[in-house]
Protein backbone atom coordinates (compact mmCIF):
# COMPACT_ATOMS: atom_id res chain seq x y z
CA UNK A 1 0.00 0.00 0.00
CA UNK A 2 2.88 2.39 0.72
CA UNK A 3 4.05 2.31 -2.90
CA UNK A 4 0.51 2.98 -4.11
CA UNK A 5 0.12 5.91 -1.71
CA UNK A 6 3.40 7.46 -2.85
CA UNK A 7 2.50 7.02 -6.52
CA UNK A 8 -0.93 8.52 -5.89
CA UNK A 9 0.63 11.46 -4.07
CA UNK A 10 2.93 12.21 -7.00
CA UNK A 11 0.02 11.99 -9.46
CA UNK A 12 -2.04 14.31 -7.27
CA UNK A 13 0.77 16.85 -7.02
CA UNK A 14 0.95 17.02 -10.81
CA UNK A 15 -2.81 17.46 -11.16
CA UNK A 16 -2.95 20.04 -8.35
CA UNK A 17 -0.11 21.98 -9.95
CA UNK A 18 -2.00 22.18 -13.24
CA UNK A 19 -5.27 23.25 -11.59
CA UNK A 20 -3.46 25.79 -9.42
CA UNK A 21 -1.57 27.44 -12.26
CA UNK A 22 -4.38 27.61 -14.83
CA UNK A 23 -6.83 30.42 -13.95
CA UNK A 24 -10.42 29.27 -13.70
CA UNK A 25 -9.56 25.57 -13.39
CA UNK A 26 -10.40 24.34 -9.91
CA UNK A 27 -9.13 21.21 -8.26
CA UNK A 28 -12.75 19.95 -8.30
CA UNK A 29 -12.32 19.70 -12.07
CA UNK A 30 -9.41 17.33 -11.57
CA UNK A 31 -11.43 15.39 -8.99
CA UNK A 32 -14.23 14.98 -11.52
CA UNK A 33 -11.73 13.77 -14.11
CA UNK A 34 -10.30 11.16 -11.75
CA UNK A 35 -13.75 10.11 -10.61
CA UNK A 36 -14.90 9.60 -14.20
CA UNK A 37 -11.93 7.28 -14.70
CA UNK A 38 -12.30 5.60 -11.30
CA UNK A 39 -13.71 2.27 -12.61
CA UNK A 40 -10.55 1.81 -14.69
CA UNK A 41 -8.15 3.32 -12.13
CA UNK A 42 -9.45 1.26 -9.21
CA UNK A 43 -9.12 -1.99 -11.12
CA UNK A 44 -5.65 -1.21 -12.45
CA UNK A 45 -4.14 0.89 -9.67
CA UNK A 46 -6.37 0.40 -6.63
CA UNK A 47 -8.56 2.65 -4.47
CA UNK A 48 -5.72 3.77 -2.11
CA UNK A 49 -3.78 5.28 -5.03
CA UNK A 50 -6.84 7.14 -6.28
CA UNK A 51 -7.66 8.43 -2.80
CA UNK A 52 -4.08 9.64 -2.31
CA UNK A 53 -4.16 11.38 -5.69
CA UNK A 54 -7.36 13.24 -4.80
CA UNK A 55 -6.04 14.42 -1.43
CA UNK A 56 -2.64 15.40 -2.85
CA UNK A 57 -4.27 17.37 -5.69
CA UNK A 58 -6.42 19.29 -3.21
CA UNK A 59 -3.48 20.21 -0.95
CA UNK A 60 -1.21 21.10 -3.88
CA UNK A 61 -3.84 23.38 -5.39
CA UNK A 62 -3.95 25.44 -2.16
CA UNK A 63 -0.24 26.20 -2.57
CA UNK A 64 -0.09 26.91 -6.31
CA UNK A 65 -3.27 28.96 -6.80
CA UNK A 66 -1.44 32.05 -5.49
CA UNK A 67 0.67 32.25 -8.67
CA UNK A 68 -2.02 33.41 -11.17
CA UNK A 69 -3.60 35.55 -8.44
CA UNK A 70 -0.33 37.38 -7.86
CA UNK A 71 1.03 37.81 -11.38
CA UNK A 72 -2.23 38.13 -13.35
CA UNK A 73 -4.71 39.35 -10.77
CA UNK A 74 -7.17 36.56 -11.58
CA UNK A 75 -8.84 35.15 -8.45
CA UNK A 76 -10.50 31.83 -7.88
CA UNK A 77 -12.92 30.91 -5.12
CA UNK A 78 -10.13 30.55 -2.58
CA UNK A 79 -8.01 33.61 -3.38
CA UNK A 80 -10.66 36.25 -4.01
CA UNK A 81 -9.57 38.87 -1.47
CA UNK A 82 -5.93 37.80 -1.32
CA UNK A 83 -5.47 38.84 -4.95
CA UNK A 84 -5.63 42.52 -3.95
CA UNK A 85 -2.49 42.77 -1.74
CA UNK A 86 -0.63 40.05 -3.69
CA UNK A 87 -1.13 41.70 -7.08
CA UNK A 88 -0.33 45.08 -5.53
CA UNK A 89 3.04 43.72 -4.40
CA UNK A 90 3.62 42.40 -7.90
CA UNK A 91 3.02 45.88 -9.32
CA UNK A 92 5.70 47.13 -6.91
CA UNK A 93 8.20 44.59 -8.24
CA UNK A 94 7.70 42.17 -5.35
CA UNK A 95 5.61 39.45 -6.97
CA UNK A 96 8.09 36.71 -6.11
CA UNK A 97 8.01 37.83 -2.50
CA UNK A 98 4.20 37.63 -2.42
CA UNK A 99 4.26 34.07 -3.79
CA UNK A 100 6.90 32.94 -1.31
CA UNK A 101 5.04 34.47 1.62
CA UNK A 102 1.90 32.71 0.44
CA UNK A 103 3.80 29.41 0.27
CA UNK A 104 5.14 30.04 3.78
CA UNK A 105 1.61 30.62 5.06
CA UNK A 106 0.38 27.38 3.52
CA UNK A 107 3.37 25.49 4.93
CA UNK A 108 2.75 26.92 8.40
CA UNK A 109 -0.89 25.87 8.10
CA UNK A 110 0.21 22.25 7.66
CA UNK A 111 1.95 22.42 11.03
CA UNK A 112 -1.18 23.87 12.65
CA UNK A 113 -3.64 21.68 10.75
CA UNK A 114 -2.31 18.30 11.81
CA UNK A 115 -3.13 18.78 15.53
CA UNK A 116 -6.28 20.80 14.67
CA UNK A 117 -7.54 17.98 12.46
CA UNK A 118 -7.07 15.43 15.23
CA UNK A 119 -8.68 17.78 17.78
CA UNK A 120 -11.71 18.49 15.61
CA UNK A 121 -11.96 14.84 14.63
CA UNK A 122 -12.20 13.66 18.24
CA UNK A 123 -14.08 16.49 20.01
CA UNK A 124 -16.27 18.42 17.59
CA UNK A 125 -18.72 15.78 16.31
CA UNK A 126 -20.60 15.90 19.63
CA UNK A 127 -21.18 19.67 19.21
CA UNK A 128 -22.21 19.54 15.56
CA UNK A 129 -25.94 20.22 16.15
CA UNK A 130 -25.01 23.38 18.07
CA UNK A 131 -22.71 24.54 15.25
CA UNK A 132 -25.37 23.91 12.63
CA UNK A 133 -27.86 25.99 14.61
CA UNK A 134 -25.72 29.06 15.33
CA UNK A 135 -23.54 29.48 12.25
CA UNK A 136 -25.91 32.01 10.69
CA UNK A 137 -25.90 34.14 13.84
CA UNK A 138 -22.09 34.07 13.98
CA UNK A 139 -21.71 35.21 10.37
CA UNK A 140 -24.29 37.96 10.89
CA UNK A 141 -22.26 39.25 13.83
CA UNK A 142 -19.08 39.22 11.75
CA UNK A 143 -20.80 41.07 8.89
CA UNK A 144 -22.11 43.72 11.28
CA UNK A 145 -18.64 44.14 12.76
CA UNK A 146 -17.11 44.61 9.32
CA UNK A 147 -19.66 47.22 8.34
CA UNK A 148 -19.79 49.21 11.59
CA UNK A 149 -16.03 49.63 11.77
CA UNK A 150 -15.57 50.39 8.07
CA UNK A 151 -14.36 53.64 6.53
CA UNK A 152 -17.94 54.49 5.55
CA UNK A 153 -20.59 52.28 7.19
CA UNK A 154 -23.31 53.45 4.80
CA UNK A 155 -21.37 52.59 1.65
CA UNK A 156 -19.99 49.41 3.21
CA UNK A 157 -23.50 48.22 4.09
CA UNK A 158 -24.77 49.10 0.62
CA UNK A 159 -21.96 47.24 -1.16
CA UNK A 160 -22.34 44.26 1.17
CA UNK A 161 -26.09 44.00 0.58
CA UNK A 162 -25.97 44.63 -3.18
CA UNK A 163 -23.22 42.05 -3.67
CA UNK A 164 -25.20 39.69 -1.43
CA UNK A 165 -28.30 40.14 -3.59
CA UNK A 166 -26.17 39.46 -6.67
CA UNK A 167 -24.94 36.27 -5.04
CA UNK A 168 -28.49 35.19 -4.18
CA UNK A 169 -29.71 35.73 -7.74
CA UNK A 170 -26.66 34.04 -9.26
CA UNK A 171 -26.90 30.93 -7.11
CA UNK A 172 -30.67 30.75 -7.48
CA UNK A 173 -30.45 30.70 -11.27
CA UNK A 174 -27.14 28.85 -11.55
CA UNK A 175 -28.94 26.13 -13.48
CA UNK A 176 -28.82 28.50 -16.45
CA UNK A 177 -25.04 28.14 -16.55
CA UNK A 178 -23.63 25.45 -18.79
CA UNK A 179 -21.55 24.03 -15.95
CA UNK A 180 -24.23 24.62 -13.31
CA UNK A 181 -23.60 24.63 -9.59
CA UNK A 182 -20.38 26.20 -8.34
CA UNK A 183 -19.10 27.00 -11.84
CA UNK A 184 -20.77 30.41 -11.49
CA UNK A 185 -18.26 31.34 -8.80
CA UNK A 186 -15.66 31.90 -11.49
CA UNK A 187 -17.35 34.84 -13.30
CA UNK A 188 -18.88 36.07 -10.04
CA UNK A 189 -15.62 36.43 -8.12
CA UNK A 190 -13.58 37.38 -11.18
CA UNK A 191 -15.87 40.32 -11.79
CA UNK A 192 -15.84 41.51 -8.19
CA UNK A 193 -12.15 41.04 -7.47
CA UNK A 194 -10.43 40.62 -10.84
CA UNK A 195 -11.81 42.48 -13.82
CA UNK A 196 -13.00 45.45 -11.74
CA UNK A 197 -9.48 45.86 -10.35
CA UNK A 198 -7.80 45.52 -13.74
CA UNK A 199 -10.10 48.12 -15.29
CA UNK A 200 -8.93 50.72 -12.78
CA UNK A 201 -5.29 49.63 -12.87
CA UNK A 202 -2.62 52.06 -14.02
CA UNK A 203 -1.01 51.86 -17.43
CA UNK A 204 2.72 51.94 -18.00
CA UNK A 205 4.89 48.85 -17.59
CA UNK A 206 5.28 46.13 -15.02
CA UNK A 207 8.23 47.12 -12.84
CA UNK A 208 11.31 44.89 -12.69
CA UNK A 209 10.68 42.01 -10.33
CA UNK A 210 13.14 41.67 -7.47
CA UNK A 211 14.39 38.34 -6.17
CA UNK A 212 14.77 39.76 -2.67
CA UNK A 213 12.29 38.51 -0.07
CA UNK A 214 11.55 39.99 3.33
CA UNK A 215 9.76 37.32 5.31
CA UNK A 216 7.51 38.24 8.24
CA UNK A 217 9.13 38.12 11.67
CA UNK A 218 8.65 35.19 14.00
CA UNK A 219 5.86 36.86 16.00
CA UNK A 220 3.97 37.92 12.88
CA UNK A 221 4.40 34.47 11.35
CA UNK A 222 2.99 32.87 14.49
CA UNK A 223 0.10 35.32 14.84
CA UNK A 224 -1.02 35.41 11.20
CA UNK A 225 -0.54 31.72 10.43
CA UNK A 226 -2.38 30.77 13.63
CA UNK A 227 -5.27 33.13 12.87
CA UNK A 228 -5.48 31.92 9.28
CA UNK A 229 -5.27 28.25 10.21
CA UNK A 230 -8.00 28.57 12.83
CA UNK A 231 -10.25 30.50 10.41
CA UNK A 232 -9.64 27.93 7.68
CA UNK A 233 -10.25 25.08 10.12
CA UNK A 234 -13.55 26.57 11.26
CA UNK A 235 -14.93 27.12 7.75
CA UNK A 236 -13.56 23.76 6.67
CA UNK A 237 -15.62 22.06 9.38
CA UNK A 238 -18.80 24.12 9.60
CA UNK A 239 -21.58 23.61 7.04
CA UNK A 240 -22.20 25.95 4.15
CA UNK A 241 -18.98 27.95 4.51
CA UNK A 242 -16.08 28.37 2.10
CA UNK A 243 -12.59 29.71 2.18
CA UNK A 244 -13.93 32.98 0.82
CA UNK A 245 -15.80 33.32 4.12
CA UNK A 246 -12.55 32.76 5.99
CA UNK A 247 -10.92 35.55 3.97
CA UNK A 248 -13.69 37.91 4.98
CA UNK A 249 -13.33 36.89 8.64
CA UNK A 250 -9.59 37.53 8.50
CA UNK A 251 -10.13 40.94 6.93
CA UNK A 252 -11.93 41.94 10.14
CA UNK A 253 -8.75 41.43 12.18
CA UNK A 254 -5.93 41.98 9.64
CA UNK A 255 -6.00 45.09 7.45
CA UNK A 256 -4.90 43.94 4.00
CA UNK A 257 -4.10 47.54 3.06
CA UNK A 258 -1.67 48.22 5.91
CA UNK A 259 -0.43 44.67 6.54
CA UNK A 260 -0.37 43.08 3.11
CA UNK A 261 2.22 40.45 3.91
CA UNK A 262 0.39 39.41 7.08
CA UNK A 263 -2.89 39.13 5.21
CA UNK A 264 -1.36 37.04 2.42
CA UNK A 265 0.20 34.81 5.05
CA UNK A 266 -3.09 34.39 6.94
CA UNK A 267 -5.32 33.78 3.91
CA UNK A 268 -2.91 31.25 2.44
CA UNK A 269 -2.86 29.44 5.79
CA UNK A 270 -6.66 29.46 5.83
CA UNK A 271 -6.77 28.04 2.31
CA UNK A 272 -4.61 25.05 3.23
CA UNK A 273 -6.13 24.49 6.68
CA UNK A 274 -9.57 24.44 5.06
CA UNK A 275 -8.47 21.47 2.93
CA UNK A 276 -7.17 19.52 5.94
CA UNK A 277 -10.30 20.09 8.03
CA UNK A 278 -12.55 19.25 5.11
CA UNK A 279 -10.88 15.84 5.12
CA UNK A 280 -11.38 15.51 8.88
CA UNK A 281 -15.08 16.44 8.53
CA UNK A 282 -15.55 13.72 5.92
CA UNK A 283 -14.21 11.04 8.23
CA UNK A 284 -15.71 12.32 11.49
CA UNK A 285 -19.26 13.35 10.53
CA UNK A 286 -19.61 12.23 6.92
CA UNK A 287 -19.93 15.79 5.56
CA UNK A 288 -18.47 16.65 2.14
CA UNK A 289 -17.12 20.22 1.93
CA UNK A 290 -15.88 20.28 -1.68
CA UNK A 291 -15.78 18.28 -4.89
CA UNK A 292 -12.72 16.32 -3.81
CA UNK A 293 -14.49 15.14 -0.65
CA UNK A 294 -17.54 14.17 -2.72
CA UNK A 295 -15.27 12.05 -4.91
CA UNK A 296 -13.57 10.50 -1.88
CA UNK A 297 -16.92 9.62 -0.34
CA UNK A 298 -17.60 7.29 -3.28
CA UNK A 299 -14.43 5.27 -2.67
CA UNK A 300 -13.26 2.75 -0.12
CA UNK A 301 -10.71 5.12 1.34
CA UNK A 302 -7.80 4.28 3.65
CA UNK A 303 -8.02 5.31 7.33
CA UNK A 304 -7.80 9.00 8.22
CA UNK A 305 -4.39 8.51 9.85
CA UNK A 306 -3.07 7.13 6.55
CA UNK A 307 -4.22 10.05 4.39
CA UNK A 308 -2.86 12.71 6.77
CA UNK A 309 0.78 11.76 5.96
CA UNK A 310 -0.18 11.79 2.27
CA UNK A 311 -1.42 15.35 2.67
CA UNK A 312 1.75 16.35 4.52
CA UNK A 313 3.99 14.85 1.80
CA UNK A 314 1.98 16.61 -0.92
CA UNK A 315 2.35 19.88 1.00
CA UNK A 316 6.13 19.50 1.13
CA UNK A 317 6.35 18.89 -2.62
CA UNK A 318 3.90 21.70 -3.37
CA UNK A 319 5.89 24.13 -1.23
CA UNK A 320 9.04 23.36 -3.20
CA UNK A 321 7.19 23.80 -6.50
CA UNK A 322 5.69 27.12 -5.40
CA UNK A 323 9.03 28.53 -4.30
CA UNK A 324 10.55 27.42 -7.59
CA UNK A 325 7.80 29.10 -9.60
CA UNK A 326 8.14 32.31 -7.62
CA UNK A 327 11.30 32.87 -9.64
CA UNK A 328 9.21 33.26 -12.80
CA UNK A 329 8.37 36.80 -11.69
CA UNK A 330 11.15 38.10 -13.92
CA UNK A 331 9.13 37.10 -16.97
CA UNK A 332 6.77 39.98 -16.25
CA UNK A 333 9.49 42.61 -15.90
CA UNK A 334 8.81 45.62 -18.11
CA UNK A 335 5.70 44.04 -19.61
CA UNK A 336 3.26 46.79 -20.73
CA UNK A 337 0.42 46.73 -18.21
CA UNK A 338 -2.38 47.92 -20.46
CA UNK A 339 -2.07 45.11 -23.05
CA UNK A 340 -1.47 42.57 -20.26
CA UNK A 341 -4.58 43.65 -18.37
CA UNK A 342 -6.61 43.65 -21.58
CA UNK A 343 -5.41 40.13 -22.38
CA UNK A 344 -6.30 38.91 -18.89
CA UNK A 345 -9.77 40.48 -19.07
CA UNK A 346 -10.33 38.86 -22.47
CA UNK A 347 -9.17 35.50 -21.11
CA UNK A 348 -11.51 35.76 -18.11
CA UNK A 349 -14.40 36.72 -20.40
CA UNK A 350 -13.80 33.76 -22.72
CA UNK A 351 -13.38 31.39 -19.78
CA UNK A 352 -16.62 32.65 -18.22
CA UNK A 353 -18.41 31.92 -21.49
CA UNK A 354 -16.84 28.48 -21.87
CA UNK A 355 -17.69 27.48 -18.29
CA UNK A 356 -21.11 29.10 -17.91
CA UNK A 357 -22.29 30.22 -21.33
CA UNK A 358 -24.22 33.49 -21.82
CA UNK A 359 -25.32 33.39 -18.18
CA UNK A 360 -21.67 33.57 -17.14
CA UNK A 361 -21.14 36.70 -19.25
CA UNK A 362 -24.14 38.40 -17.63
CA UNK A 363 -22.85 37.50 -14.16
CA UNK A 364 -19.37 38.74 -15.05
CA UNK A 365 -20.71 42.11 -16.26
CA UNK A 366 -22.94 42.61 -13.21
CA UNK A 367 -20.19 41.56 -10.80
CA UNK A 368 -17.74 43.94 -12.48
CA UNK A 369 -20.21 46.81 -12.13
CA UNK A 370 -20.54 46.12 -8.41
CA UNK A 371 -16.80 45.58 -8.08
CA UNK A 372 -15.85 49.05 -9.30
CA UNK A 373 -17.95 50.79 -6.63
CA UNK A 374 -15.52 50.34 -3.70
CA UNK A 375 -12.80 52.18 -5.65
CA UNK A 376 -15.16 55.03 -6.52
CA UNK A 377 -16.32 55.55 -2.92
CA UNK A 378 -12.95 54.70 -1.35
CA UNK A 379 -13.89 51.73 0.83
CA UNK A 380 -12.27 48.32 1.04
CA UNK A 381 -13.31 45.71 -1.48
CA UNK A 382 -13.80 43.09 1.24
CA UNK A 383 -17.45 44.17 1.58
CA UNK A 384 -18.04 42.54 -1.79
CA UNK A 385 -17.72 39.26 0.13
CA UNK A 386 -21.40 39.74 0.87
CA UNK A 387 -21.80 37.82 -2.40
CA UNK A 388 -20.94 34.66 -0.45
CA UNK A 389 -21.81 35.59 3.14
CA UNK A 390 -25.41 36.77 2.56
CA UNK A 391 -26.54 33.52 0.84
CA UNK A 392 -24.82 31.44 3.53
CA UNK A 393 -26.37 33.48 6.36
CA UNK A 394 -29.89 33.25 4.95
CA UNK A 395 -29.51 29.56 4.18
CA UNK A 396 -28.23 28.85 7.69
CA UNK A 397 -31.15 30.75 9.22
CA UNK A 398 -33.61 28.88 7.01
CA UNK A 399 -34.73 32.04 5.17
CA UNK A 400 -35.88 31.49 1.59
CA UNK A 401 -35.62 34.77 -0.36
CA UNK A 402 -35.78 33.72 -4.01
Amino acid sequence: MIAALIAGTLLGVVLGTVSGLVPGVHVNTMAGLLLSLSPILIVTLGAPLLAAALVAALITHTFLDCVPSTFLGVPDADTAVMVLPAHALCLEGRGGEAVRISALGSAAAVVWSLPLSLLFFTLFPAFQPFFDLWIGVLLTAVACYLVVFSESPEWAAGIFLVSGFLGLVTFRYSFLAWGGGTSVLMPLLSGLFGVSVLLSASSGRMPPQSDAVTFPGRNELFRCSCAGSVAGAVVGWLPGLSNATANALLASVIDYGDDRRGYILATSAANTANAFLGLAALYAIGRTRNGVMVALATLEVPPFTVLLPVAALAAALAYAATVLLSGTAGIFSRVPLKPLNAAVILFVTLLSFLLCGPFGLVVLILATCVGVVPTLVEVRRVYCMGVVMVPVILSSLGVAVL
